[in-house]
């Protein structure tokens, strides 16, 4: 005897009605957690981008910085550069004019030492002008050496004043001196001319006479 097992099935629809819920396949499990993990990898990607350009960003405000300083210091080198060169340039000038002032000193020197060693006993000198006026001089044309013309010419002039209180005549002893002076090895060369003029006048409540010994340069002094 054959013993038959039959086997009875039972749905239990637990949704009351609504329907049995589709068994998931493994093709749709993986869609599944695919679109779950799409927004997860985007966020993740997006916050790996915003935090390297954080980063880059922090780099470069450093480098910036660093720059920044680094022109800042070379501005502060320029300034000190371009004052260092103004003093320079002002030395320069101060140097030029100590220079010129010393040849010049130099050049007087023995003109001054001329005049008091030789310098008549009988007069005392009161005042010594050196000063520059324009005179009128005969020279040649450019472009016709043989013709003559006049022109303005800047030289350099020299007054040399002496009183005479002792009530003698000092008036050939002023001439003589004069003529010293022009025939001298130190003034002869450089003198172009000299007068002498003479003047009564009172000085500490004497009479006095003064010299005045007027003396052009030629070019060059």
């Amino acid at each position: 005897m054959n013993d038959k097992t039959t086997k009875i099935m039972f749905t239990i629809d637990l949704l009351r009605g609504e329907g049995v819920p589709a068994k998931s396949s493994p093709a749709g499990i993986a869609f599944a957690v695919m679109t779950a993990a799409v927004p997860v990898i985007v966020a993740v990607i997006f916050i790996g981008l915003y935090m390297n350009n954080k980063v880059v960003m922090s780099l470069k405000e450093r480098e910036i910085k660093v720059l920044s300083e680094k022109i800042e210091k070379l501005s502060d080198a320029m300034e000190l550069q371009k004052t260092l060169e103004k003093e320079k340039m002002h030395y320069n000038v101060c140097l030029g004019e100590v220079k010129s002032t010393i040849e010049k000193f130099d050049q007087w020197s023995p003109i001054l030492t001329t005049l008091i060693d030789n310098m008549p006993s009988s007069v005392v000198l009161t005042e010594l002008n050196v000063g520059q006026d324009t005179v009128k001089k005969n020279v040649p044309k450019k472009d016709n050496p043989n013709a003559m013309m006049e022109i303005d010419a800047l030289v350099t002039t020299m007054q040399i004043i002496v009183s005479d209180s002792s009530q003698s005549d000092s008036d050939k002893a002023v001439k003589e001196f004069r003529d010293y002076l022009c025939s001298s090895s130190v003034l002869g060369p450089k003198l172009e001319k000299s007068n002498v003029s003479q003047e009564t006048g009172t000085q500490g409540g004497m009479d006095v006479v003064n010299y005045m010994i007027d003396c052009v340069f030629k070019d060059g002094l």
